[in-house]
């Protein structure tokens, strides 16, 4: 049970079913074990359901949103 999991690209190659099972399960394991996902995406519907999101644009930070 890590404090924190890297993620890179975690629902890329899924279908729109697997994808959005995947997102649930993320959520999941935060609420229920406290888990931290640092996750890179480019999926704005994964984006959106972080408390933050930083942007990057040819490796500098664009710009931060926090959401919650």
């Amino acid at each position: 049970q890590p404090d924190v999991i890297l993620a890179d690209e975690p629902s890329g190659s899924l279908d729109s079913h697997n994808r959005q099972e995947l997102h649930n399960l993320i959520l999941k394991l935060r609420k229920d074990l406290g888990q931290t996902f640092v996750i890179v995406t480019h999926d704005d519907s994964l984006a959106k359901l972080a408390d933050r999101q930083i942007r990057l644009l040819d490796g500098r930070i664009e710009g931060q949103i926090t959401n919650v």
